[in-house]
């Protein structure tokens, strides 16, 4: 059922078509403006696939490229209606993928991620991002795999940290801040390594998100990692939401500000066939 957008989506469709501009990193915002307010960002984690965006039949996101971060908005709490067609489409009436309804919650922090499932199907996950906040002297850093992919290990130092991370799942760990050597691998391995290994900064009172996506079986692969980051969170549970994106292509050069080894693909607006939200974390 299509949801009307709530007032003020007109104020959130111009931040996004802005913020959507450049691939490379999206602007800086600070907490939702009010109690009633929510944050989102979007991610497109779909390989070769250039899209259009509608939010409630608007065109929000015009020929929006893979690897591309857009946002944070800052939105009014509601529900709205996404839906995603091919690039340059008329309108919305044949959507690739939706329409669905995207309810955001007062007080959230979001990113939504259009990816592929880990048999290479396109879907889309909504994320609740973690702003509670963080320890002194100590850093979050969260792990999504949002790749056509089997499940992963993350390694530390050549020590698994996380085991088995399957798609479209997350883990998220406070460490204390400081530089870790990290690498991605096939659960239970420690080589040959999908991804890094590469240093990764662990921020004191930031939320790093890493994403993995693109396809481990595609010929060639096009696995790929993707970096948000979220700060303020040593004082204010909202914090500061920041969106920046480094491609990594198969055995290429990470161009993220902490280049982990991560997985976790995704990103668009609560679009797709298979939304979750990941839990929000007290």
């Amino acid at each position: 059922m299509r949801a009307r957008l709530l007032a003020g989506i007109a104020a959130g469709t111009l931040a996004l078509l802005t913020l959507a501009a450049n691939p490379a990193s999206a602007a800086d915002n600070a907490a939702p403006t009010s109690p009633d307010g929510a944050l989102l960002s979007v991610f497109h984690g779909v390989p070769g696939l250039t899209v259009d965006v509608y939010v409630n039949n608007k065109l929000t996101l015009d020929n929006f490229t893979p690897g591309s971060m857009a946002g944070p908005l800052d939105l009014p709490a509601g529900t709205y209606t996404v839906a995603i067609t091919a690039a340059d489409a008329a309108d919305a009436s044949a959507p690739a993928i939706g329409p669905i309804d995207l309810a955001l919650e007062a007080g959230k922090n979001y990113t939504a991620v259009a990816h592929l499932d880990a048999a290479g199907a396109p879907t889309a996950t909504l994320f609740t991002n973690d702003t509670s906040t963080t320890a002194a002297g100590q850093g979050r850093l969260t792990v999504r795999h949002v790749a056509a992919a089997p499940g992963v290990d993350v390694l530390a130092g050549g020590t698994a940290v996380i085991t088995n991370l399957t798609n479209p799942n997350e883990k998220v760990l406070d460490l204390p801040a400081g530089t870790v050597s990290a690498s991605v691998t096939a659960t239970g391995t420690t080589t040959p390594a999908l991804l890094g290994p590469a240093d990764v900064a662990i921020t004191e009172g930031t939320n790093t998100i890493v994403y993995a996506w693109g396809s481990a079986t595609a010929s060639p692969a096009t696995l790929a990692l993707a970096v948000q980051t979220i700060s303020g969170l040593h004082g204010d549970p909202s914090g500061v939401n920041a969106g920046e994106v480094g491609l990594v292509a198969d055995g290429g050069t990470p161009a993220w500000p902490f280049a982990l080894g991560a997985l976790a693909v995704a990103g668009l607006v609560g679009l797709g066939f298979a939304r979750r939200t990941a839990p929000q974390r007290s």
